[in-house]
């Protein structure tokens, strides 16, 4: 009776020798498969990490590079605007320099121009006052006579200041009526009487004698008559002699 059980047990006793293996066998593969997961995963993890290493590192290298370009260039822009803005203030230093010494110019040319009118004008104010001193001192040394050489002649005047006035003929000839010589008689005529050519209608001018002329005036303004006796001086021109103021 004892060996059935025997047999029963070594039966039990193998089945749970081959579960047990079974799990063992199980759980080796097990092991080995998590470790063949982990070296893979140890392996193939530190290539995929070396790979975005590299990649994140060419992109550094990437965004570093990109960077120095940028800052190159903006360094370049900044050259080429610094120069452009040297150029300009160069360029406006000059315009300025230009501007200022050409308003220089336009005030020393309006103060040459306005020396130059007020040189004129004193010349002019000198000339007139000259001419007034000239008249004046004439005058003083006027010698006025009551009634004349005849009964129609109001006051005689004399004058030892007048000289010849000077004559622009090339080839004067005192006797000729006419041209230069007429106008030149009539200057002496308002030299002697002070009265202005505009100012004045002549009722007579002619002959007096040989190189002597006399005229006859009216006086515009104040419609008194005159008669001026004046001679021809050989090599100078017409002098006045005598002026006679007339009656009416």
């Amino acid at each position: 009776m004892k060996e059935p059980f025997n047999d029963k047990s070594r039966s039990l006793v193998r089945s749970k020798r081959r579960k047990t293996n079974l799990i063992l066998n199980s759980l080796i593969i097990i092991v080995l498969l998590l470790i063949i997961f982990v070296s893979v995963r140890i392996f193939f993890g530190n290539d995929e990490t070396a790979g975005e290493k590299k990649t994140l590192a060419g992109a550094d290298s990437s965004i570093i590079k990109d960077r120095s370009e940028t800052v190159s260039v903006d360094k370049e822009a900044d050259k080429v605007r610094a120069g452009e803005n040297e150029q300009d203030r160069e360029k406006t230093s000059a315009e300025e320099d230009e501007s200022s010494e050409q308003n220089k110019k336009d005030k020393q040319t309006d103060g040459d121009e306005d020396q130059t009118e007020k040189d004129k004008a004193s010349d002019e104010e000198k000339d007139k006052a000259d001419k007034e001193k000239d008249k004046k001192d004439a005058e003083d040394q006027e010698v006025v006579t009551e009634g004349g050489s005849g009964p129609d002649v109001n006051k005689t005047i004399v004058n030892p200041a007048w000289e010849p006035l000077e004559t622009s003929q090339a080839n004067p000839n005192p006797n000729e009526y006419g041209g230069q010589n007429w106008n030149e008689m009539v200057q002496a005529i308002t030299y002697a009487t002070g009265i202005d050519e505009s100012n004045m209608t002549i009722l007579f001018l002619g002959n007096n004698g040989p190189n002597k002329s006399v005229g006859t005036i009216l006086q515009k303004d104040t419609k008194q008559k005159y008669r001026v006796y004046i001679d021809w001086v050989e090599g100078s021109g017409w002098q006045p002699t005598l002026v006679e103021e007339l009656n009416g």
